[in-house]
């Protein structure tokens, strides 16, 4: 049996050729195109090339050219129907099954298809032609709405007593009809009615630009009407798995890396009027993971920007919580805040695109530093809430499904609160005075934080370690003999410390004759204290933690030497410089 197209459609309507293709070769992006070494013959000079926009790769070489299933059978010997599940699998879609249930459920979902698309023609026709609807039409131009933004979203609109129903019955089934949301039986009056009479309807299309559901908005001020209603979820339509204009945005993707997640249709009808079309909008339910690993797909930074209202924070707050967990070293995931009662469209209406932009650049948050003040304004400054407020974060963090995101996301945290107890730990004794930083160091902290580089504060908790546990690390010398550090200074003390404990004899602190402002330096900005104090007598713990930094710095290394060989191979393209950027590659992996 055939799949069907629209299976194969979404497949690769959800992976870029270069995502595919990455995975085997490496590439480097030239202009609108990719560049590479032919995984089909021996070569020296790059004749490979991966154009995302119009979905092929080609080897001048060998004339081997296709799609992202064609490369897959070609590179990994599959069959089709193999390289279908490869490819499903990555792009988080569910494998297809040949049964009796399926064909039924092919035909069900082409009569769907079907109904949706008579449906939105009919009615986004009716908008641009029918005279009646001039109310509608009037609205649009009073939200600055033109008929080119009509027909790219193809908006339509359903007067108060339509008929559509009658006509759709004679191609459909009662029963089908009901089946897609558009349609409910008035019980009292025994009459099938449209759900979305009365209203502008903005069709909700699949990643293939299909029509497979609606959002609703009444055009009257009717306090008893909801303002926006969305489709029922049905067998073809799950809120949590779909975002509005995502067809349109995705195709963006190639030139722009960010995406705008936004609560409304008119939203993104806003911003797309005044040249901002990569952005998309959530279906009146919180935000998922799902809408977030598609997103994933195709952007690498999502920013989240809903109203600047109290409805609007509190819906981001609840996207923060929930996207958290689907944080990627390679991904970010922001929020930006608009001024109290504006929202994107009327923001971008009034100010303009340069300034919508402007206003992202410095306005931006990351999602953990939001998570974090959002709590911090909910606790006061006694032991139990600052006690629940740790508790919280560490919750939040813990639900972060990459090790490496997590990790450095409890470490801002308990940064952060640390810095909000400033305490002395003296004589190594568990009572603490509590220190009032006055403004002025407060300032001074920041700036100094500020200057120094993550490698520079992962060589910090690596000196914190080793001078706070000199016993422990000369009984293991063999962990931290040959890490290897990048800053002259902190590798200058690091060497001589080594030294000082292969000789053998024992050592304490003041036989290192550290610098006292090195030292001060090292016990004031080395984030892994925070983590020591509470572990400081396990010594099991102290060693991964160890091995954690040395693994951190040697990734650090391969980071360092994997651009230099980048920057290298875009010169000379060589076969050697390739293979020695190929073999670091893995050993990043393995890391």
């Amino acid at each position: 049996m055939k799949y069907p197209k629209e299976y194969l459609s979404e497949i690769k309507n959800r992976l870029k050729v270069s995502t595919v293709v990455s995975k085997t070769v490496s590439l480097k992006k030239r202009g609108k195109e990719f560049v590479g070494l032919s995984p089909f013959k021996n070569e020296k000079t790059p004749s490979f090339t991966v154009n995302d926009e119009k979905e092929f790769y080609h080897c001048f070489a060998t004339s081997e050219h296709g799609n992202i299933f064609d490369f897959v059978m070609k590179t990994q010997n599959l069959k089709f129907g193999e390289a279908v599940k490869y490819l499903a699998q990555i792009a988080g879609m569910q494998p297809y099954m040949f049964s009796k249930q399926d064909e039924e459920r092919e035909k069900k979902w082409n009569e769907y298809k079907s109904i949706f698309t008579n449906y939105v023609d009919f009615y986004h026709n009716e908008l641009l032609k029918n005279e009646d609807y001039s109310i509608a039409r009037e609205y649009l131009k009073n939200r600055s709405l033109g008929k080119d933004d009509v027909k790219k979203f193809k908006i339509g609109y359903i007067e108060k007593n339509p008929n559509f129903f009658e006509k759709l019955k004679k191609n459909y089934s009662e029963q089908t009809l009901l089946e897609t949301g558009l349609f409910f039986l008035d019980e009292k009056k025994k009459i099938y009615v449209e759900r979305f009479r009365g209203r502008l309807i903005f069709p909700i299309n699949n990643i293939s630009g299909q029509p497979i559901a609606l959002g609703g908005r009444i055009i009257e001020n009717l306090d008893y009407l909801a303002k926006y209603i969305n489709s029922p979820e049905t067998n073809f339509f799950k809120k949590g798995s779909n975002l509005y204009n995502l067809d349109l945005a995705r195709k963006l993707s190639n030139k722009i890396d960010h995406i705008y997640l936004v609560e409304g249709y008119m939203d993104v009808l806003g911003l797309s009027k005044n040249g901002i079309d990569n952005v998309v909008a959530n279906l009146g339910t919180s935000l998922t993971d799902k809408q977030i690993l598609t997103l994933n797909q195709f952007f690498d930074d999502i920013i989240i920007c809903f109203d600047g209202d109290e409805s609007g924070y509190k819906a981001a707050v609840r996207a923060a919580e929930n996207s958290i967990k689907e944080l990627k070293p390679e991904k970010q995931i922001s929020f930006l805040f608009l001024p109290d009662k504006e929202d994107p469209d009327s923001y971008v209406n009034k100010y303009g695109k340069a300034n919508f932009i402007d206003f992202t650049k410095q306005s931006k948050l990351p999602i953990h530093q939001f998570i974090f003040s959002h709590y911090k304004k909910q606790t006061k400054n006694n032991p139990s809430s600052m006690a629940i407020f740790e508790k919280k974060l560490r919750v939040i963090a813990n639900t972060i499904k990459d090790d490496f995101i997590k990790k450095y996301v409890l470490e801002y945290f308990l940064e952060k609160i640390a810095e909000l107890t400033p305490h002395s730990n003296k004589n190594n004794t568990r009572f603490y005075s509590k220190k009032t930083k006055s403004l002025e160091s407060t300032k001074n902290y920041f700036k100094e934080s500020q200057s120094l580089t993550g490698v520079e504060l992962k060589e910090f908790s690596l000196l914190y370690l080793v001078i706070n546990k000199l016993d422990l690390l000369q009984a293991n010398i063999h962990l931290v003999e040959n890490i290897k550090l990048f800053t002259d200074l902190n590798k200058k003390i690091f060497k001589m410390i080594i030294e000082k404990l292969k000789s053998g004899s024992q050592i304490t602190i003041h036989d290192l004759n550290l610098d006292s402002q090195l030292t001060e330096k090292i016990n004031k900005f080395a984030p892994i204290k925070h983590i020591l104090k509470n572990q400081s007598d396990d010594d099991q713990k102290i060693i991964e933690l160890l091995e954690d930094i040395s693994r951190d710095l040697m990734n650090y290394d391969l980071d360092f030497r994997i651009q230099e060989l980048e920057s290298k191979f875009s010169v000379d393209m060589s076969e050697t410089t390739f293979n020695e950027l190929k073999e670091l590659k893995k050993k990043q992996n393995l890391n």
